[in-house]
C-alpha cells in the first residue's frame, strides 16, 4: 500500500461525451419556407407586425446604409488625395536632404509656415 495515493487524488481517465447532431438541409430551408409564407399571410391579413421577424434585415440594412453614409464618395478622393500629397511631400523633401544637405531643412522652415499662413488667411 501507497502512503502518498491516500493523501493525493488519484488520476483517472478523461471522459469524452460526443453527441452528433443531425442537420438536414432541406429541413431547414422547408421551415424557413414556411414561416416566410406565415408572414405573408398575416401581413396580407394586417394580424403580424414586422417587429421580430425582419429584426435580422433591418439590422444588415442600416449598417449597409450607414457605411454608405460614413464613406461618401467626395470624401474618400479628397482623403486620398491628401494622403497622396503628404507622400509626395515626404518623398520630395527626403530627396532633397540627401542631395543638398541642411539647405533643403532650411528651406523646408521657410516654405511650411508660409504655406500654412497662406492656408489659415483665407
Amino acid at each position: 500500500m501507497k502512503f502518498i495515493s491516500l493523501f493525493n487524488k488519484t488520476p483517472n481517465h478523461k471522459r469524452f461525451s460526443f453527441q452528433p447532431r443531425y442537420y438536414d438541409a432541406a429541413e431547414e430551408e422547408r421551415r424557413e419556407r414556411e414561416e416566410r409564407i406565415k408572414r405573408e399571410i398575416a401581413r396580407e391579413r394586417g394580424e403580424a407586425t414586422e417587429d421580430v421577424p425582419g429584426y435580422r434585415a433591418r439590422i444588415k440594412g442600416s449598417f449597409h446604409s450607414s457605411r454608405k453614409r460614413s464613406k461618401s464618395e467626395g470624401s474618400t478622393k479628397s482623403a486620398a488625395l491628401l494622403r497622396l500629397g503628404v507622400l509626395l511631400f515626404v518623398t520630395l523633401f527626403v530627396m532633397a536632404f540627401i542631395t543638398w544637405g541642411k539647405p533643403a531643412l532650411y528651406i523646408l522652415v521657410l516654405i511650411v509656415p508660409l504655406y500654412l499662413y497662406a492656408k489659415l488667411k483665407r
